[in-house]
């Protein structure tokens, strides 16, 4: 698929997301941590992609390594960043970050985050599930 149709779905992908994460309650005007996620079997080209993603002004955690099912062998990093559930902010962060991963030949595997609610009341429902 072309990368406008993958960024076609994956701006769509966007707002079904934050849709979700409102409409099961968690807040509209807080600061989200936001996870853009990439893999590669290739550590050289991930490590340039994580350089890239750092240039771009996200914070980039360390390479992990992973097994996949199969046996196989993959690396893995998050660029992160913190900034409102704006469809937006992150359609502009996913269209730099898959222009990124398809120029070093990694994998972008979408972005997650979070739920943020009122910490008050999901206090007050843990007291009340800790209750007999």
């Amino acid at each position: 698929m072309s990368i406008e149709g993958l960024l076609k779905e994956q701006f769509a992908e966007n707002r079904e997301i934050i849709q979700a994460l409102l409409a099961d309650g968690s807040q509209a005007d807080a600061e989200y941590t936001i996870e853009h996620h990439f893999s590669s079997t290739n550590f050289d080209r991930l490590e340039k992609a994580a350089v890239d993603a750092f240039k771009l002004g996200f914070e980039v955690n360390d390479a992990e390594e992973m097994e996949l099912e199969d046996g196989s062998i993959i690396f893995c990093f998050d660029a992160i960043a913190n900034h409102a559930l704006e469809a937006d902010l992150l359609d502009k962060a996913c269209e730099q970050l898959m222009l990124l991963a398809q120029k070093q030949k990694v994998d972008y595997d979408g972005w997650g985050t979070f739920f943020v609610g009122d910490e008050d009341e999901l206090d007050e429902e843990q007291d009340e599930e800790d209750e007999f």
